[in-house]
């Protein structure tokens, strides 16, 4: 399945997508833009563009479990995007991607202007790498599960 990941932000938005193995995810973009519904609907555009067959929406809920205003506007942002596209949008926990994203730019010397334009899709990945990785988990749980009943 072709999954897409968003990292939305104010004025850019990274995006990321997975090959239909779901095995290989990799940054596609990112959308600068600043008004929230012209990002959504370029974000609908690129779900048709690529083919993509479900969204993943990063959540930046606080560090504590809390909901904060960030984690309540990417919501609201998967809540709009659900009615311009006709796959499944749902939101994933982003906790420290950006920070992760961040380590990663510093052991890879991505300084400046460069930096800057690649932050937001190299979280993407991230959060799209995290949302694979409980996938797989997933598949494997019940794999297992399967085996131990038959046994």
């Amino acid at each position: 399945m072709k999954i897409m990941a968003v990292d939305y932000g104010d004025a850019r938005t990274g995006l990321a997508a997975c090959d239909r193995t779901e095995f290989l995810a990799s940054p596609i973009g990112v959308i600068e833009e600043r008004n929230f519904y012209f990002t959504i609907q370029k974000v609908a555009n690129a779900v048709q563009e690529y083919g993509i067959q479900m969204v993943i929406v990063g959540y930046p809920v606080n560090m504590n479990g809390t909901i904060g205003p960030r984690a309540e506007k990417c919501a609201q942002f998967a809540e709009l995007l659900k009615t311009k596209v006709d796959v499944p949008v749902e939101l994933w926990d982003e906790r420290a991607t950006t920070v992760e994203a961040h380590n990663y730019l510093n052991e890879t010397n991505t300084r400046g202007k460069k930096r800057k334009e690649v932050i937001d899709e190299v979280a993407a990945t991230i959060i799209l790498e995290s949302y694979l990785t409980y996938r797989q988990n997933m598949k494997a749980k019940a794999a297992a599960e399967a085996k131990e009943e038959n046994d």
